[in-house]
């Protein structure tokens, strides 16, 4: 593909044609799925339903009240229209300075208003996956590489490294403590690193976590700021769900552990932030570049005309950020709804035995699906998911696209559906498990058999090893197994 027969010369690049796109997984792999065959709940109750999308489409109805209240704030209604001349112009790329202010505002206020935002150091992009990009077109070289705890959201590969041609270096974290990102995982592959000779040019941090659930503590963002300053390497903390938070502990941002330590050095700092799962507003595209770095910030401004956010959008997103009752009131019945939700589905995978990873933030869940594995790899995952997607009618997302190092836990997004769907979604897992429940009792007992066994050898061992109960007229050391052992 993107080769002419006539001659040899390439019709496309080497950055078009190559694997750099990183959709050949099954993450990407369930979205083709569904989109062949979507779920409708009347026109097709047999189709996929999507629980790989990460969306928050549990608020539509507070913003669509907001839009019949406020129509002056869009250029498209009777009442705005009088300003459509001024938005449709040529705009600066530092963006509408109402946009700006109201971003900054915003973002102080998701962070319980412990820390402010400067407007000027606000750097739009298409999307947080523009914002990725562009952070890493700044900071790294081709070649230069950015260390990531696993496991991690499975489009970074893509995002990051692309057309940038950096790389992505595992942090890998397990699941005996929760995935926690520790000092002594991020040391182990900081050396291997420098032991390949790559250049590690920063560290990625995504808090909350996707796929986790999970944001990170004061302790680990503390510990991770002293990482990057004893290796003098930046640090990206992804912090697009910041707001997505239902119950304690609560969020903390990077920018205030900066704050309360004034000897980090803030240029290493960078923040990437988007409305698109805190807010629901993925299609917007508003991406969010804020940099302690003035180089980085001025950089990211020249780049930021490759991706802006449109003047319309701008225009719209400015009047309804500076609406403090109205994002007053969305905060906290988001907050609300998604901790319905995600009680509503954890209790649901509890009646049928699946757990999940405690979490309290994001729009998924990270559910432990590893014993219903008849072994622990990646295939035996894959084949698992396959046959998810393809009997049950789910596409969950494996954690192999995650770069999950333990096979066996699967994304669920649980916020891009009605009630309705989350139910038929929770049946089909009910029959999943109970026709997978077979397979799991008849490796259940010969787990049973095998410890047994290896028991009963352990008592006889026991036995033989232990002279003091052991009795003359004992018949053991008579017996042919003890005759065979001697």
């Amino acid at each position: 593909m993107g080769y002419v027969s006539s001659n040899t010369k390439p019709l496309l690049s080497r950055k078009a044609t190559n694997e750099g796109h990183a959709e050949n997984c099954p993450y990407f792999d369930g979205w083709k799925a569904y989109d062949k065959d979507p779920f409708h709940p009347s026109q097709n109750p047999d189709g996929v339903i999507q629980m790989g999308l990460a969306e928050h489409q549990l608020c539509f109805d507070l913003v669509q009240e907001w839009l019949v209240s406020n129509p002056e704030a869009s250029i498209c209604t009777k009442k705005g229209v009088d300003k459509f001349r001024d938005i449709a112009l040529f705009q600066d790329y530092h963006g509408l300075p109402a946009f700006r202010n109201a971003v900054a505002k915003f973002m102080g206020r998701v962070r319980g208003d412990k820390v402010k935002f400067d407007p000027d150091r606000i750097v739009m992009s298409g999307g947080a996956t523009g914002a990725h990009e562009m952070i890493t077109f700044c900071l790294a070289d081709p070649g230069d590489a950015f260390l990531v705890p696993t496991p991690y959201y499975a489009g970074f590969d893509r995002d990051l490294c692309w057309r940038t041609e950096a790389r992505l270096l595992p942090v890998v974290c397990h699941s005996s403590n929760n995935f926690k990102v520790t000092r002594k995982a991020l040391e182990e592959a900081y050396a291997k690193a420098v032991e390949a000779n790559i250049s590690v040019k920063g560290l990625l941090l995504t808090n909350p976590s996707n796929p986790l659930g999970t944001i990170l503590d004061r302790d680990t963002l503390r510990e991770a700021m002293s990482f990057i300053n004893e290796k003098n390497i930046h640090l990206i903390c992804d912090e697009i769900y910041a707001a997505t938070v239902f119950r304690q502990p609560d969020f903390i941002s990077i920018a205030e552990i900066i704050e309360e330590d004034q000897e980090y050095n803030r240029n290493l700092v960078h923040i990437i932030y988007s409305l698109s799962k805190d807010m629901g507003f993925p299609g917007f595209r508003v991406g969010i570049v804020y940099s302690y770095n003035d180089a980085v910030v001025e950089c990211g401004r020249r780049m930021s005309s490759f991706g802006l956010v449109s003047s319309q959008t701008q225009y719209l997103i400015a009047s309804m950020l500076s609406d403090d009752q109205f994002i007053g009131k969305f905060l906290l019945e988001s907050a609300e709804r998604l901790e319905t939700r995600h009680k509503n589905f954890t209790d649901g995978l509890h009646q049928v035995g699946i757990k999940c990873l405690n979490g309290n933030a994001g729009l998924f869940l990270w559910m432990d699906l590893r014993e219903l594995l008849m072994e622990s790899t990646v295939e035996a995952e894959t084949a698992l998911w396959r046959g998810i997607i393809n009997e049950f009618k789910l596409n969950v997302s494996p954690g192999s696209s995650f770069h999950c190092s333990e096979p066996g836990w699967f994304r669920v997004c649980i916020a891009n559906m009605n009630e309705e769907t989350m139910k038929v979604a929770l049946a089909r897992i009910r029959e999943f498990v109970r026709r997978n429940g077979d397979k799991l009792n008849r490796k259940e007992k010969c787990r049973q058999s095998d410890l047994r066994l290896r028991l009963s050898f352990r008592r006889m061992d026991d036995v033989l090893r232990s002279p003091c109960i052991m009795s003359p007229h004992s018949p053991i050391p008579q017996s042919p197994l003890v005759r065979t052992r001697t």
